[in-house]
């Protein structure tokens, strides 16, 4: 469980969630459990955070992705190995970077942030992206931490500028029979012309490979990525779209992200800039991105807008959940945090609110939406392309739940927002993170908080 860079520090802590007290059927409160040590790692240098945590599901280590570091750790925090990712000599504004060809910046000893942490579990290697030479990655042996390759000679070897730890998020799609595929979504630093907000790459089973992380497909007109139009912004000049998850799930894959709208407050006549939270959704197997879609996520509870997404993460529903919400014990289910409001991205209000989604229920909007759209009805509504009233064209075809989209009406955006079932609300501590599973029928989710509270 990952709480927000500011608690991390270089100090993790691993601890058994402890009960203050415990209220007997009668009402008696009990004492409360012996309390149980803390078990602790600290970085070898005080000189930033930790950034990304993965545990191997298999033997239970951790990998930890920190500044200039890779640790690996036993389950009980004792240090492994540790792989060395910087600092080195750079400048965020040499593109390509200087290790491909000389760059006329003055360069400076510059910090590797971890900024994506991914275990690749068909070939036993570790993705590791930093911020070094606009965002390179690494792949690593997980027994050693042995570089396998670092791939940099392309112009798609380079993922994204920004120096956030947050800015990237992977999902891998494996295949038994051929090369598996990663699904890059990563913020771009108002570099649109330099890095796609989205990107699927080969991951080829030799990490030395030429065709390492290069685009699934790309011709002169099409390619699997999403760019962001330049024009974009001239409306909004800090616009980006910031990536807070991602996951697969049958026949797609899905981002959850925030991003900067420009809106016209009810009897207004400026526009201000908010921020949206939004699902995007990709088939797969569509190497043209004709299949991308977004739904705008969000969350109220008595009146109270929660807007702003905090975290997430994708469990099964499990049977006693299931039967409340009218599905399957196995239907995946979306454990969401959002703070209050709409406006501060970077200072998110304390109030906050765990909700929960039927993944279901949000396809089912978005196959509604794309068939009204090939019907002709309304424009395709995406905020990030300068022309918002492009047309939605009319073909006479079938959508089904599985459907892929073709050279038309895309990318689609859904105007109306899916709400999620609220669950809990915090107004002075803000939940910062979640993790979900199903125990003995019963769903259980953690969360973190700003403070570094674990609430069960």
């Amino acid at each position: 469980l990952i709480m927000s860079p500011a608690m991390w520090k270089w100090t993790c802590l691993v601890s058994h969630l402890l009960l203050s007290t415990t209220v007997s059927p009668l009402g008696r409160q009990q004492p409360p459990p012996p309390k149980r040590p803390f078990i602790t790692f600290t970085g070898e240098q005080a000189e930033g955070n930790f950034n990304h945590l993965v545990v191997d599901e298999r033997t239970g280590h951790i990998y930890l992705g920190a500044v200039n570091r890779i640790y690996k750790l036993s389950s009980d925090l004792k240090v492994l190995v540790t792989h060395e990712t910087g600092p080195d000599d750079d400048n965020p504004k040499c593109y390509p970077p200087r290790i491909v060809q000389t760059c006329n910046e003055p360069l400076t000893p510059t910090n590797n942030i971890n900024k994506m942490l991914l275990i690749d579990y068909k070939e036993n290697r570790l993705i590791a992206c930093g911020s070094l030479y606009q965002g390179i990655c690494k792949l690593l042996r997980l027994d050693d931490l042995f570089k396998l390759g670092e791939p940099f000679h392309k112009k798609e070897h380079y993922l994204s500028g920004v120096n956030e730890s947050g800015s990237v998020f992977g999902v891998i799609v494996s295949y038994s029979n051929m090369d598996d595929k990663l699904f890059i979504a990563t913020a771009v630093d108002g570099k649109p012309e330099y890095f796609p907000t989205i990107s699927s790459r080969k991951l080829t089973k030799n990490s030395e490979a030429d065709g390492m992380f290069a685009y699934v497909f790309h011709d002169e007109f099409v390619a699997s990525m999403i760019k962001i139009p330049s024009d974009t912004f001239t409306i909004i000049p800090d616009f980006d779209i910031y990536y807070i998850y991602g996951f697969s799930s049958g026949n797609f894959v899905y981002f959850l992200t925030l991003q900067p709208e420009m809106i016209s407050p009810p009897g207004s006549t400026t526009k201000e800039q908010v921020y949206t939270s939004k699902l995007v959704r990709l088939c797969k197997e569509d190497t043209a991105f004709n299949s991308y879609v977004e739904v705008p996520i969000g969350c109220e509870k008595n009146g109270v807008e929660y807007r702003l997404l905090q975290a997430a993460y994708l469990s099964k529903a499990g049977a006693i959940l299931a039967r409340s919400l009218g599905v399957g014990p196995e239907d995946d289910i979306l454990f969401t945090v959002f703070s209050k409001g709409q406006k501060r991205k970077m200072k998110s209000l304390d109030e906050s609110a765990l909700c929960i989604f039927v993944l279901k229920n949000i396809n089912d909007r978005i196959k509604d939406r794309l068939q009204s759209c090939y019907r002709g009805e309304g424009t395709l509504d995406l905020a990030w392309l300068k022309v918002k009233d492009i047309p939605c064209s009319s073909a006479l075809l079938t959508i089904d739940d599985n459907f892929c989209g073709l050279d038309m009406n895309a990318p689609l955006g859904v105007s109306s927002m899916v709400r999620g079932l609220p669950i809990f609300t915090e107004d002075g501590d803000r939940m910062t993170s979640v993790i979900a599973y199903v125990y003995k029928n019963h769903s259980l989710a953690f969360v973190g908080t700003k403070s570094g509270k674990l609430k069960k």
